[in-house]
């Protein structure tokens, strides 16, 4: 650790007191940045939908509550939304099957820098009328009861066997931790002159493969043990359709492109020394299916229901694709609502300033390729426990 006041290497953090989604609701919130995600969500519900019509009801006479987790809720609308889809769906398969539908629980969890209370102000109120039926009914209203979890999905977070159903979208591609080797300069993978993955050397992207793997591994292990016989989960994250971990597809254009550039030129300023920039690594690793499949058929306690690449898009929202300055606005907002916070536990506030203010010229200057080249793929994992 450094001294006080002296800024340290985000592989020198524990990243789960720190990584976090920009809070609040201002223009570079994740709040306000993350349209995107609603959309590819929305085009995934089928496929969400195909997951919950494999979770078994309890049919006895006084159930437990049905209960929900959304893993990685962050701090914006979309989590809100999913849950919501969730209970209603459920409640119409209770319905069908002519069972009274039990009451339900959501849990949204996330570490514990996530803004909660910028969550918890966007859930609608809940409805007091003991009846279910008319609970879910009731629209702008909620009809399930709500508890916030802090705290990594890496581990356990749950008593066993009390959880129905696992949600977790655009989260699982964040790792624990940067690898160390990767910010080692006495190692063979140190990614010099790069603050990402993309396009690195082979021993860099092996050290982040191992890392991803080793960490859903862990993730496997932990919600084995919390979910209830007959459980299911649904898992979206950042994949790639090439084989080759070095290129990270949209993640690899998100912060291996005008990012990259932008610290490169806090270094060529002189505002910002090399070894600061190489000590500063964005913990993301875009999958392909077959790093997934290894490390599901590994754990062994999870049927594979659906494992496929769906093409999400865009994670730009843009009123005005032909505003060149609208677009380089866009992608620094969208990097700085992920990866600001870690920026400014780097470099500081001002640094930081700095920083995307370069990626928003340098995206402006590229406009055009900006929206037609960065589309995300995703990994989505359909999951069930028996």
């Amino acid at each position: 650790m450094g001294s006080k006041g002296d800024n340290v290497a985000v592989c020198n953090m524990k990243l789960e007191r720190l990584l976090s989604m920009k809070g609040g609701k201002g223009q570079d919130s994740y709040a306000n940045n993350s349209q995107a995600q609603a959309m590819h969500a929305r085009s995934m519900l089928h496929l969400l939908e195909e997951t919950l019509e494999n979770v078994h009801l309890n049919s006895s006479a006084s159930p437990p509550p049905f209960t929900a987790v959304d893993l990685g809720c962050s701090s914006g609308a979309n989590t809100v939304h999913i849950i919501d889809f969730i209970v209603k769906h459920i409640s119409k398969r209770f319905d069908a099957a002519g069972i009274d539908p039990p009451e339900f629980t959501a849990f949204f969890s996330d570490l514990p820098s996530n803004d909660f209370n910028t969550l918890f102000q966007l859930l609608p109120p809940l409805v007091s009328n003991t009846c279910m039926e008319e609970c879910l009914a009731a629209d702008g209203n909620r009809s399930y009861f709500v508890a916030g979890v802090p705290g990594s999905f890496y581990r356990r977070l749950f008593p066993a066997r009390t959880i129905d159903f696992f949600h977790s979208a655009f989260s699982l591609h964040w790792l624990s931790q940067v690898p160390e080797s990767v910010t080692d300069r006495r190692s063979a993978a140190y990614n010099r002159g790069r603050v990402f993955i993309h396009g690195a050397g082979e021993k860099t992207t092996t050290a982040y493969k191992r890392q991803f793997q080793a960490d859903l591994a862990e993730f496997l292990r932990a919600r084995a043990a919390e979910v209830k016989r007959g459980g299911a989960m649904f898992l979206v994250c950042l994949g790639r359709t090439s084989l080759d971990p070095t290129d990270q597809g949209g993640a690899g254009l998100l912060f291996g492109t005008h990012f990259q550039d932008a610290w490169d030129d806090l270094v060529r300023e002189g505002l910002v020394a090399a070894e600061k920039r190489d000590g500063f690594n964005i913990p993301v690793y875009a999958p392909s299916l077959q790093d997934f499949k290894e490390v599901v058929d590994a754990n062994g306690s999870f049927a594979i229901d659906k494992l496929v690449v769906y093409k999400g898009g865009s994670p730009l929202v843009v009123s005005e694709p032909d505003d060149a300055s609208e677009v380089g606005r866009a992608f620094a907002s969208s990097c700085r609502s992920v990866a600001g916070v870690l920026v400014e536990a780097h470099i500081g506030e001002e640094l930081s300033n700095k920083l995307f203010s370069r990626v928003e010229s340098r995206a402006t200057s590229h406009a055009n390729d900006v929206l037609v080249n960065l589309q995300f793929f995703h990994i989505v994992a359909s999951l069930s426990f028996t």
